[in-house]
């Protein structure tokens, strides 16, 4: 599992232009079951998303596809969880 934390980097002007494609591949990652959550950092301070079914490197090709990343807009940082305990409600996480 991963948490993939994206902070707005040098280029964060260029939002508004590379969003409709940063959107798209959110949705992507979504419908492919690989994006579980996906929200804002807060205060806007850029974006995280909880991944799984995937190995780091098809998480680290999937994160350089981001229109976003490509850009400079957001930098990047993949944290890998092994997944040890769960609430009940989340126990489907585990391996």
């Amino acid at each position: 599992m991963f948490v993939i934390l994206l902070r707005f980097g040098a280029n964060k002007a260029a939002a508004a232009q590379h969003m409709e494609g940063h959107n798209a591949w959110i949705r992507q990652g979504m419908a492919d079951g690989v994006f579980l959550l996906v929200g804002s950092l807060m205060p806007n301070s850029g974006g995280a998303i909880l991944a799984r079914g995937a190995t780091r490197e098809e998480i680290a090709a999937r994160v350089d596809g981001d229109p976003f990343v490509a850009a400079g807009v957001v930098q990047a940082e993949i944290l890998e969880i092994a997944p040890a305990r769960a609430d009940e409600r989340l126990a489907f996480l585990l391996p």
